[in-house]
């Protein structure tokens, strides 16, 4: 059964003062499968008075006993990760086995930043007189402000809430309307391991009031954010106006290059995997595939056959590969993307059109002879769509690959060391894996550059934003 899904203010889970809710649908069905409580300024206060005590007394923790409280959070939610699965399948449409490994690869992510957080250390420098000892110490920041996407109800949350809670500061979530239930058991896994209520809180709402209203609130301290880019530079501009420091996780464009020396079957089943995971509506995956002439015709006919063989159905059932889009927006968007794309001259390899009249099913689609001026060369598909075109030269594809003012993620398949070093190093993306999927685990960077954002949210520098660095020279007396 789907719940309900309540606020989480004060250690009281429970609905909005004004008594609002709003409908969360099923993607798969589109029927109404629950309500998720609505928070209007009198909830927000009351979560911004929570975060202030909360913070106080969560700072003098110390970082041994909120790593020990983090771990078992994490241990509980791998003990629920069937049934919380579940849930997000229902709310949120992908596979219920993509479900699942996102709540325990969530687990694997609590109990990282638990051992981050015991290693936010300080140092000394010497110093240039005797009797004078100069420290650097870091302390946490603040009450936070956390905003996150539906793509990925539990993974884009814990990372924010697991930075907060490791390095001593409070959080308040604004979790997603259309994805509810899933992040609730986060929390409610971080609450039933013994951090205290006022540390964590949870609203849902309209994203621009409960945003404007909470990062310009002298409590926040610090924002994060993860969605698309246009929002994401609205809010970044607000939390400049109120110096509030700022994480940005945006969207992105990824280049998936395909050089003539790479092992064929490897990139084309690799990428299929990546390009149709979630239905698309992934930031990492790969957009634009890049391929050298000579595996050109052959790398299209694999992709499209694997293309073929996803199938498209409800999470909950036996089989399926991949669920529905999110919400019944997304559907006119990818048609518009790819009726503008045939209208400049592009071929329809495989999809190209949405499946049934029930539940929001898009095809897994292929096109080549894509226009560059066409929008979905320039803009973020978010959606099981893929443009591959061939290149003939090394500068020709780092041209593309960079062209656009995105710079999340990047993608390359070579044999050649030399080729590996200079793609590497020549293409402009926060991330870039080679040969294989090497991204978003827990001890490594992710993050982007240019219009993608900045900031990390996973290795040793996801809690740097969390930290305050104080200086203090103290001579002896």
């Amino acid at each position: 059964m789907y719940p309900n899904v309540r606020l989480h203010i004060a250690g009281e889970w429970r609905d909005a003062r004004a008594g609002k809710t709003i409908p969360v649908i099923n993607p798969a069905t589109e029927e109404v499968i629950g309500q998720v409580a609505h928070a209007e300024r009198a909830d927000l206060d009351e979560a911004l008075e929570a975060a202030e005590r909360g913070f106080a007394a969560w700072r003098k923790v110390s970082a041994y006993e909120r790593a020990k409280v983090m771990r078992k959070a994490g241990d509980i939610l791998r003990s629920r990760a069937d049934d919380i699965a579940r849930l997000m399948t229902q709310e949120q449409g992908k596979p219920l086995v993509e479900a699942k490994m996102e709540t325990l690869a969530a687990a694997d992510l609590i109990d990282w930043f638990a051992e981050e957080g015991r290693r936010a250390y300080g140092r000394v420098i010497p110093a240039r007189a005797e009797g004078v000892y100069q420290l650097v110490i870091r302390e946490p920041v603040g009450p936070v402000a956390a905003f996150t996407p539906w793509n990925f109800p539990i993974n884009q949350v814990v990372r924010k809430l697991s930075a907060a809670v490791a390095t001593g500061c409070s959080i308040i979530v604004k979790a997603p309307e259309e994805t509810p239930a899933s992040p609730a058991e986060l929390i409610r896994a971080f609450l039933d391991a013994g951090v205290p209520g006022d540390v964590v809180g949870l609203v849902y709402g309209v994203p621009a009031e409960i945003s404007s209203y909470l990062i310009a609130h002298p409590t926040i301290r610090k924002v994060t954010f993860t969605g698309s880019t246009p929002v994401g530079k609205q809010l970044a501009a607000l939390a400049g106006q109120h110096m509030k420091r700022a994480t940005m996780e945006l969207g992105g464009h990824a280049p998936a290059i395909v050089f003539d020396d790479a092992d064929l079957d490897l990139a084309a089943k690799t990428l299929a995997g990546a390009k149709f995971r979630n239905a698309g509506q992934v930031c990492v995956s790969p957009t634009r595939f890049l391929v050298q002439e000579k595996l050109y015709e052959p790398f299209v006919e694999k992709f499209v056959a694997a293309a073929k063989k996803v199938k498209v159905g409800n999470g909950l059932e036996e089989g399926v590969q991949m669920g529905p889009l999110v919400h019944d927006r997304r559907i006119p968007w990818v048609e518009g993307l790819v009726a503008d794309a045939r209208q400049r001259g592009a071929e329809v390899r495989t999809g190209g059109e949405r499946i049934g009249n029930k539940g929001y099913f898009y095809e897994p689609t292929v096109l080549t002879g894509v226009d560059r001026e066409a929008r979905m060369m320039n803009e973020e598909p978010f959606a099981p769509v893929a443009m591959i075109a061939p290149f003939r030269e090394f500068d020709e594809v780092v041209e593309e690959a960079n062209r656009l003012p995105y710079g999340l993620a990047a993608y390359a398949f070579t044999r050649s060391a030399k080729t590996a070093n200079a793609i590497a190093n020549k293409v402009e993306s926060g991330m870039m894996t080679i040969n294989h999927l090497g991204l978003a685990l827990p001890e490594v960077p992710f993050g982007g550059v240019k219009d993608s954002g900045y900031g990390s949210e996973g290795g040793s520098e996801a809690i740097e934003a969390y930290l305050n660095t104080k200086f203090v020279s103290q001579a002896g007396l």
